[in-house]
């Protein structure tokens, strides 16, 4: 992975993790169901003109269909999955089944896209998420069938997010990160829809969880989205979703610093752990090419 990636892989990350910071402010108000909806919506109207400007309206159009595909696989049913588990599950662990995605990635591409799969590269994921795990930390809970459908529900989003990446690079090859972005969030927009009328929030929310709306539409979708498919064109699928073990990284990194959470050492380890792990995960197959 050339250096230029591996610092759009770290945004991507930053913007992601950010995610959490927004999303912890705006959820309680909206609702998991309002809240994506704005979140897609408003990012996907954001980029709409942009597309219009540099004349790739055509180009939409004539993707529309796998772009809704992906619309569907990574955003609208993860989002609503993941919105799911966090009703259930306790604090951490759905950062945790987050930390899966890139096992169902490399899967997924070793059997759709005959990418390679070895030893080395194993080993850089299992050490990324054991790196997670240590990062967000397992609490002891009661096992309930809540929570293991609130588990399986979050395993079935990180699948969701697995196949969604390598559909992305054999269905719309060449295509702009824009057009892909903008067509998948508006779609996403659409497929929420049918739920809002059964999720609508209790009373009008705060000015700060609007701004955090705006600011996680903004940021932490239309950008991340952007810096998202233009890695997967870039450097492969497989390899763009490791960006699901900086996730957590950042998002603790953000609630140290503006939130003042406690730097504890779990924290520290797992951090390196994780940044050891998804070195080695990233750099496996580019040396494998030479």
């Amino acid at each position: 992975m050339k250096l230029q990636h591996g610092v759009e892989l770290v945004l991507l990350a930053a913007l992601w993790g950010g995610s959490f910071l927004f999303m912890r402010i705006a959820a309680p108000e909206l609702g998991p169901i309002w809240l994506s909806e704005c979140r897609v919506l408003l990012a996907g109207l954001v980029l709409l003109p942009l597309v219009i400007g540099r004349g790739l309206w055509p180009e939409l159009r004539h993707h529309a269909r796998p772009l809704m595909v992906v619309g569907f696989l990574n955003s609208a049913l993860p989002f609503s999955l993941l919105a799911f588990s966090s009703l259930s599950l306790p604090a951490g662990m759905t950062a945790i089944l987050n930390g899966t995605v890139p096992f169902f990635g490399v899967v997924v591409a070793f059997f759709w896209l005959k990418e390679p799969l070895t030893w080395a590269r194993i080993s850089g994921l299992v050490l990324g998420f054991i790196g997670v795990v240590i990062l967000v930390g397992l609490r002891g809970t009661t096992v309930t069938p809540d929570l293991l459908l609130a588990v399986a529900t979050g395993v079935m989003a990180a699948i969701s997010y697995a196949v969604a990446a390598p559909y992305v690079r054999l269905r719309l090859p060449g295509v702009p990160a824009l057009v892909i972005a903008t067509g998948t969030l508006l779609s996403a927009a659409s497929f929420l829809v049918p739920l809002l009328p059964f999720t609508r929030p209790q009373q009008m929310p705060h000015p700060l969880a609007l701004g955090s709306v705006v600011a996680l539409a903004l940021f932490s979708t239309a950008v991340a989205y952007l810096l998202y498919f233009h890695l997967i064109e870039q450097v492969g699928s497989s390899r763009a979703l490791t960006v699901a073990y900086l996730i957590p990284l950042f998002a603790m990194a953000w609630g140290t610093m503006l939130l003042d959470e406690p730097l504890t050492r779990s924290m520290i380890l797992g951090c390196g752990l994780i940044l050891l792990g998804t070195a080695i995960a990233n750099m496996t197959r580019q040396r494998s090419a030479q």
